[in-house]
């Protein structure tokens, strides 16, 4: 009697962790809008976001370590074997090792309080993410609802986003947001939307916090439609059609996955992040290879490329600074070879939030502009400081103190945890690229796709910043890596 009770509290703790981390994914992507609204209404405008509302996220995954904490502890009680809490694999013995190794060095390399939690919050929740939860049971069921619920919000992300492309300025002041557009002010309420240059292209960013989180996220719902449309393709019965409660497979299903495909494909695009377009790409790519032969992939790989080459080609010459952006190109080449040269210079790491989305968060927002530009119109923004070519112009009083960004995840952390950190980095995204790709699962292949593709991305930017993204993936992560029975559970 006694083991059947903790048996059904055991079931009910899942099921409350499993919902629990639905709502986690739904409410991810709207985080920057709702924190925007809620801190104009409880503040006022021109505030940034209020960190008693913007912690929810953090709280609410805080609640799901814990809970899953206590269903380990019950359960090795119950069994009277530690075995599900000390059991350690490669995966584990690295993001330990990586861990122990960030507190390390940042004991060496102390910054601030604040810096070392945003390093936390950035480079070790994830990891912690997969460690805890990869422990506890997850139903079958969870993977299906799971992703149904990415691809639910992500329409409603990619569909808001569309529509953002044509809505004046006004409608993002009245929700919240700041009147200027293109520029981080870690003081200020959060940027309208980017443009291009002095183009007057908008960038969708939707309910996120910029175009290229924007762009990173909708990988996941993308993933998620193009492996489902190909699988629709060979079978009759299968994961994805599950996915779209559709019994068989029919035609409406593959209008439904290409119409997908189409969405998040257009809004992927009009991110106009190119890192996001390239990570696109090679999804596509890996799709193709692993469905079919290599000799066959091939020739189906040849026959896409060929038209988003000439499409692209086509683009550069009719609108050369949307494809090739001087300024932004020039940054990601400068900056990672910047952070290589801080890595050679402090091979054991500089320490948590040395670098990065972490150090911005801390540091002063910097404007930089060729020499002997016209710095007149940020003369009433005392917030901001302006450089012309290698001159502060702005402010006069004081020396600025410049974020440290790489432009690049991985550099970052070499930079932050020297180059042990960015071997031990590497060799994870390894392990668990390696882990999902043997795996023949349909969720793992879809959760595959995702975070190749960030992770390509990542070489070209801070591609794990986006907490919609990292906490959405590596939570994903955690479930494939241990998915068991029962199959009903959230049904």
């Amino acid at each position: 009697m006694q083991k059947d009770n903790f048996q059904l509290s055991t079931i009910n703790y899942q099921l409350f962790r499993e919902r629990l981390s639905l709502i986690l994914i739904a409410l991810l992507p709207l985080h920057a809008l709702l924190v925007t609204s809620l801190t104009k209404v409880l503040k006022g405008p021109g505030n940034p976001p209020w960190s008693v509302v913007s912690v929810w996220k953090e709280l609410l995954l805080l609640a799901l370590l814990g809970i899953a904490l206590w269903e380990l502890w019950q359960k090795s009680r119950e069994q009277k074997s530690w075995k599900n809490i000390l059991q350690f694999d490669g995966i584990d013995a690295v993001i330990l090792a990586f861990i122990s190794l960030a507190f390390l060095v940042t004991l060496d390399e102390f910054h601030s309080v604040k810096a070392v939690l945003l390093g936390v919050k950035y480079d070790l929740i994830p990891l912690i993410i997969v460690l805890v939860l990869r422990r506890v049971e997850w139903s079958k069921a969870f993977s299906t609802k799971a992703l149904q619920v990415v691809l639910g919000v992500g329409v409603t992300v990619a569909v808001h986003g569309l529509f953002t492309l044509f809505l004046p300025m006004q409608f993002f002041v009245a929700l919240g947001y700041s009147d200027l557009h293109s520029l981080y002010l870690p003081g200020d309420s959060l940027a309208a939307f980017q443009q291009i240059g002095a183009s007057g292209v908008r960038r969708i960013q939707s309910t996120l916090s910029g175009p290229n989180q924007f762009g990173l996220w909708l990988l996941l719902p993308f993933s998620i439609s193009l492996l489902g449309f190909i699988r629709c393709i060979q079978s009759d019965d299968n994961f994805f059609l599950r996915v779209l409660n559709i019994a068989q497979a029919t035609r409406a299903a593959l209008l439904t996955y290409a119409t997908l495909v189409a969405l998040f494909s257009a809004g992927i695009l009009l991110s106009f992040s190119r890192a996001a377009w390239l990570a696109a790409l090679l999804i596509v790519i890996l799709a193709v290879f692993m469905r079919y032969s290599n000799a066959k992939a091939q020739r189906y790989v040849v026959r896409l490329i060929a038209p988003i080459i000439f499409g692209f080609a086509i683009l550069a010459i009719v609108a050369p600074n949307v494809v090739f952006r001087i300024d932004s190109t020039r940054d990601h080449v400068l900056k990672p070879l910047m952070g290589i040269q801080k890595m050679v210079q402090h091979p054991f790491g500089s320490g948590l939030g040395a670098a990065g989305p972490a150090h911005n968060r801390i540091s002063d927002a910097c404007v930089f502009l060729p020499e002997g530009a016209d710095a007149d119109w940020a003369a009433n923004r005392a917030d901001l400081c302006v450089f012309a070519g290698d001159t502060q112009v702005q402010p006069t009083d004081r020396l600025c103190n410049c974020p440290f960004v790489t432009e690049n995840w991985y550099i970052q952390i070499g930079v932050e945890l020297g180059i042990l950190g960015l071997l031990l980095f590497c060799y994870l995204v390894y392990l668990l690229t390696r882990q999902l790709r043997t795996a023949k699962d349909e969720a793992h292949t879809a959760v595959l796709f995702a975070f190749f593709g960030v992770s390509i991305a990542g070489m070209f930017l801070h591609s794990w910043e986006e907490a919609a993204v990292a906490y959405t993936l590596w939570l994903l992560l955690a479930v494939q890596l241990r998915a068991e029975e029962p199959d009903s559970l959230l049904t």
